[in-house]
């Protein structure tokens, strides 16, 4: 089955909105729950989705890229969020704290994705109702959506969520560095630069 571009946005808008919103939101939480409020405090501890996206990483250049493959073939689509703030110096113990904040952002993901798993079931338990084919579609792009952010996530680079793991397996020199980069990294996101 051939779906247009219009029908392709409508099964996507909902799983990636939530995947991002929850995703970003998660990292906030968990940075409220260890001791650091500046997620919090600029509202970002947020499940309305204008808070994390990103006008252009989120919805123009995606757009772009998905009209282009559509028209030419082939291609990959990929964007980004507003990067959650989080101080890892307000964070109670902050070199394992870090590790609960990174990884809350991959943990949502993988829920999320089973609870989009669980949306395909129901759709093709359906199978003589009209919303069954949308639904179970809208639950495998969910699964497969959250599925990459959770594992491109978890790639040790900064500033993706794996860097923030990995250097608590690091001597503490180059983690050190890592967490300098990651931060001047979501600073100069944060200002637009």
């Amino acid at each position: 089955m051939e779906l247009n571009l219009v029908q392709i946005i409508a099964i996507y808008a909902l799983p990636v909105i939530f995947a991002i919103t929850l995703h970003e939101a998660a990292h906030g939480y968990v940075a409220k729950h260890f001791g650091d409020m500046t997620a919090y405090m600029e509202g970002r501890v947020s499940l309305n989705p204008l808070r994390h996206i990103d006008p252009f990483g989120t919805v123009a250049l995606p757009l772009i890229l998905l009209g282009l493959t559509k028209l030419f073939g082939g291609g990959i689509i990929f964007g980004w969020a507003k990067p959650v703030p989080v101080n890892f110096a307000n964070l109670r113990h902050p070199k394992r704290d870090m590790l609960w904040v990174a990884a809350a952002g991959p943990v949502s993901n993988f829920v999320m994705a089973l609870i989009w798993a669980l949306l395909v079931k129901i759709g093709l338990s359906l199978p003589e109702n009209y919303f069954a084919l949308p639904l179970a579609l809208m639950g495998a792009a969910g699964v497969f959506f959250n599925i990459v952010i959770m594992v491109l996530n978890l790639v040790p680079l900064p500033p993706l969520d794996g860097a923030s793991v990995m250097t608590l397996v690091l001597p503490a020199r180059i983690s050190a560095y890592i967490a300098r980069e990651t931060k001047s990294r979501v600073a100069r996101s944060a200002s637009g630069s």
